[in-house]
């Protein structure tokens, strides 16, 4: 953590951090669904396969169902949240630098 000039550079930098830890969690939150939708892609080819359906009529068939419907829509909503966050983040990290820099300079 780094040393402030005041607390409104010290306010910018903490709700940095806050938005950057919501960030992360959305990111595992849209890993876990992209896990999912590639677990039961897998699951879904190897049951077809049993019943001697092609691998690309699998995944057309697993592509349509409400499962890998929904892990897309989960990874994808979570994404943009992630990205969200992080542009947000960044933006309070540009504001306390630009705070630090401002007291800088009138120092």
């Amino acid at each position: 953590m780094p040393d402030f000039n005041n607390e409104e550079e010290r306010a910018a930098w903490a709700l940095a951090e806050a938005l950057i830890e919501t960030a992360r969690a959305m990111m595992k939150q849209a890993e876990s669904a992209l896990e999912t939708w590639r677990l039961g892609k897998e699951l879904y080819r190897q049951r077809c396969a049993r019943r001697g359906i092609s691998a690309s009529d699998a995944e057309i068939r697993w592509s349509e169902t409400a499962n890998a419907k929904n892990a897309l829509t989960d990874n994808s909503f979570h994404v943009t949240l992630a990205t969200m966050y992080y542009g947000a983040a960044a933006a309070h990290y540009s504001r306390a630098q630009y705070l630090r820099n401002c007291d800088e300079a009138a120092a």
